[in-house]
């Protein structure tokens, strides 16, 4: 799998560290244990499109948002993560 960094360009998925979903961002509020517990240990396993957070771990560094079918392993699109609109 190819993954294009906004900064770096195309390279391969192996410089990449993969952090998790991209709701991973979302972290619950102090003192809520039991949406911290669903936070840190059930993940969904998606069929499909998702939005992921990697770190272009061997580049830049950067935390990038991307898009891609998880069945087909095709990247549909990457942006910055500090771009993320929320």
């Amino acid at each position: 799998m190819r993954i294009t960094c906004p900064i770096c360009g195309e390279r391969d998925r192996r410089e990449f560290y993969y952090l998790g979903a991209r709701d991973y961002l979302d972290r619950p509020a102090e003192g809520d244990l039991d949406a911290m517990h669903r936070y840190l240990h059930l993940r969904d396993n998606p069929v499909g499109v998702t939005q992921d957070l990697w770190q272009h771990e061997a580049g830049c560094a950067a935390w990038i948002l991307v898009e891609r079918n998880v069945t087909t392993h095709e990247v549909i699109s990457t942006r910055l993560a500090r771009e993320r609109k929320l």
